[in-house]
């Protein structure tokens, strides 16, 4: 049986998420803009997360053991039917019921990458406040050498150009894939969207493995930036990390 393409595919990775889903879940089916696909990708889950995707209508699902975070992302790319994909992992959710026509009127145009600013909430989705990072205005090759400016999340891209995640990578191959993106992409066609896209639930698997990402971050920035950049880029990164722990 044919489906028509859509012109988005959300991807959702669970595994026993049942506590998280159902924000997500709701997020996605109250957008205005109707043009795209929900799949939720499980990995094998416990609990009642599958039971709580399939309350809600048209999400397809996919529920089975995988290798990690980064195997079952790229599960989701294989099943991806849309023109363009973004990652909305559970306990995230978009910010407002226009968010995703926001991101559709680009892609109607044929951007190559399309993003927005992060916003981070408690488990109550109480904002705890914005990214220490912002997303920059004008998208270059250069610009996630200053580190992951844009949260995964609020990035999305034409499927065409996206690659599978490398799964040697257990907590930053969303930095790698980013980065391979943006190499591939048109710059010129690569919008902000200039307004907050994404409700980011702290309490994510890099947030639990922080110095593990980091290790990851730097072996992975030194293959796309060179060593001597990157060491030069860090020692500005700790500097950063120190002046906002004073300012508190």
């Amino acid at each position: 049986m044919e489906h028509k393409q859509p012109l988005i595919s959300v991807i959702t990775i669970t595994y026993n998420a049942s506590a998280t889903i159902e924000p997500t879940l709701m997020s996605v089916a109250t957008q205005t803009f109707r043009d795209y696909e929900h799949i939720i990708v499980d990995g094998a889950s416990s609990d009642h997360t599958v039971d709580i995707a399939r309350k809600f209508e048209d999400v397809r699902i996919l529920s089975e053991r995988d290798n990690g975070l980064y195997d079952a992302m790229n599960k989701g790319l294989d099943m991806a039917r849309g023109r363009y994909v973004v990652f909305l992992n559970s306990g995230d959710t978009f910010h407002n019921k226009e968010t995703l026509s926001r991101y559709a009127e680009r892609a109607l145009l044929g951007d190559d990458i399309i993003f927005g600013d992060t916003v981070i909430v408690d488990k109550y989705r109480h904002i705890i406040g914005k990214r220490h990072l912002t997303a920059p205005k004008v998208l270059t090759r250069d610009s996630f050498a200053d580190g992951m400016l844009i949260c995964h999340q609020a990035f999305m891209v034409r499927k065409e150009l996206a690659p599978n995640y490398d799964t040697k990578y257990r907590f930053s191959a969303d930095y790698d894939w980013t980065l391979k993106c943006i190499q591939a992409a048109d710059m010129r066609k690569c919008t902000n969207l200039n307004s907050i896209t994404i409700d980011y639930l702290s309490d994510g698997l890099t947030d639990n493995n922080k110095l593990a990402s980091l290790r990851e971050r730097f072996r992975i920035m030194a293959i796309h930036y060179g060593t001597f950049r990157t060491i030069r880029k860090h020692i500005g990164f700790i500097a950063r990390a120190l002046r906002r722990r004073l300012s508190k």
